[in-house]
């Protein structure tokens, strides 16, 4: 005397991630809570290695970033707020005059110390390499 059960159809668990807020300053993600501890701890390390860095490659203390979209409920986006704070924290970056590429400025120091300005036979080779 059974009764018909219906077959049991395994749910699509979907795990969402908590929403996170990009810091201007060094460009990670953090939770909504934990931000407002962070920024205040990473502008003042960012502070104490501008200081250390020789003057020709200080910065300007990084300013937050103003978001002015605001979506449907009347809040600010969270995804405007990251973008724009992620497009901050790629300001502090500093190229290299040899490579151009970009690093943080206490990074910069040790990339300089082994990075080397291209001769022609390596742009050869390197232009070699690319072609199929």
């Amino acid at each position: 005397m059974f009764l018909s059960q219906k077959p049991k159809t395994p749910k699509s668990t979907v795990i969402r991630r908590p929403p996170t807020i990009v810091c201007y300053i060094c460009g990670r993600e953090f939770g909504t809570k934990s931000i407002s501890i962070h920024e205040p701890q990473c502008l003042k390390k960012w502070q104490i290695e501008n200081d250390n860095l020789p003057k020709h490659l200080r910065r300007p203390v990084p300013k937050k970033p103003e978001v002015r979209k605001i979506d449907g409920t009347g809040d600010y986006s969270v995804d405007a707020m990251n973008e724009a704070a992620w497009e901050a924290s790629q300001q502090n970056l500093v190229p290299c005059h040899i490579c151009g590429r970009t690093f943080l400025p206490d990074r910069l120091i040790i990339h300089q110390r082994s990075c080397k300005p291209k001769t022609a036979k390596t742009l050869q080779r390197l232009t070699r390499d690319k072609t199929f």
